[in-house]
């Protein structure tokens, strides 16, 4: 069932779809609602974190005294999403535990290392979906007064082999794919669409006369500018195109930029990667792990960074073995990679942050900047 609404990126009109999240919702919440109705459900209706209720149709639905089955199929829109097609299941069940139980079936991938947003030997299935997931069952559970537990097992056919094409296996998420999605809709990107209506943004902001502006990869560093008091209405999120934008920026009339960003996607600028979506480069780990070799890191500490999962992971290495002034210096770098991808014509400060910790660390010269950008 298509999502019947659209979003205009760059003059083209673009469909919004739904994430494999929803998908495993709207299942489960099928499979329940047979379950405890005796009767076949041919849709459903669930609620998403980005306010718009879906209705999605189920497919391949059967049911038993003992357990329903109901399947959803992806709709990724007019996203270039390689789960897009897939059929998700649910498999639902009462017991005699209290509670909701997820387990991975067929297709859906087990986590096995820490450091992710579910524990090891969980399935891969992220926060929010489980929060929706849960949300949906228990409403479900209420409306037919059942104090009962569930146990929910999803599949997902074909999810191992689509898995291989993913960052799965290097995360430690094992046998298929993470069923995923913080808002519930998939919000469509045309790469030459984005672009170009960041360009855009970036002119708006010149054309306001603006000399000093914000760069952030996305909403994690909007948010955190937001809380050191800067002005957002000076911001421009650049995604992954770093490169991009800055080359853009070169050719207008704008003397600074405050660039801010999680680690996890600032320390592929270090390495001079500026693309930073996973599908065209990493070095994330062997970059760290390379500057803190250049500050005095022992063998033991490179090699815990290079054993790591995630740059969260590294951090925790990194603070054990004490080396003072790390984050800095991976700002000033950073801020040397993008002054010389603009030939030195604009002035360019950085702030580093990161989800766990917060704020890590800034070039020499950000503070006068971040100054000039605060709200007054």
């Amino acid at each position: 069932m298509a999502l019947d609404k659209f979003i205009e990126k760059g003059g083209k009109k673009l469909r919004y779809g739904y994430t494999t999240g929803s998908c495993a919702t709207a299942a489960a919440k099928g499979a329940v609602t047979s379950l405890l109705s005796g009767q076949l459900c041919s849709e459903v209706t669930i609620d998403t974190p980005k306010g718009w209720p879906l209705t999605l149709e189920l497919i391949d639905c059967e049911f038993t005294e003992e357990w329903a089955r109901c399947g959803v199929q992806k709709d990724a829109g007019d996203d270039p999403d390689v789960t897009d097609g897939l059929q998700i299941y649910v498999r639902a069940e009462l017991t005699d535990q209290e509670g909701i139980q997820l387990l991975a079936g067929e297709g859906v991938g087990t986590v096995t290392l820490k450091g992710l947003s579910v524990p090891p030997g969980e399935p891969a299935i992220n926060p929010v979906p489980r929060e929706m997931i849960c949300n949906e069952v228990n409403q479900v559970l209420s409306d037919y007064n059942c104090n009962k537990g569930v146990l929910l097992e999803f599949t997902i056919p074909g999810g191992a082999e689509i898995a291989k094409r993913t960052f799965n296996p290097r995360l430690g998420v094992v046998g298929g794919l993470s069923i995923i999605g913080t808002t519930g809709i998939v919000e469509p990107m045309s790469e030459q669409a984005l672009k170009e209506t960041m360009a855009v943004e970036l002119s708006i902001l010149e054309g306001k006369g603006y000399r000093d502006i914000i760069f952030v990869p996305g909403n994690y560093g909007k948010n955190f500018v937001r809380s050191l008091g800067l002005d957002t209405d000076k911001l421009v999120k650049i995604s992954n195109y770093v490169g991009f934008m800055f080359e853009k920026s070169e050719k207008m009339s704008i003397d600074r930029i405050l660039f801010v960003g999680h680690l996890g996607k600032m320390i592929k600028v270090a390495g001079g990667i500026f693309h930073t979506h996973s599908s065209v480069a990493d070095g994330r780990l062997e970059i760290m792990a390379a500057h803190a070799a250049l500050l005095g890191a022992g063998q033991k500490c490179i090699e815990q960074i290079m054993a790591a999962t995630t740059t969260d992971d590294a951090m925790e290495a990194i603070d054990q073995e004490h080396l003072p002034g790390y984050y800095d210096h991976l700002a000033e770098v950073i801020k040397r990679k993008c002054e010389e991808k603009v030939f030195h014509h604009k002035k360019v400060e950085v702030i580093l942050f990161s989800n766990k910790a917060g704020y890590l660390g800034q070039s020499k010269e950000a503070e006068k900047l971040k100054e000039r950008l605060c709200i007054h």
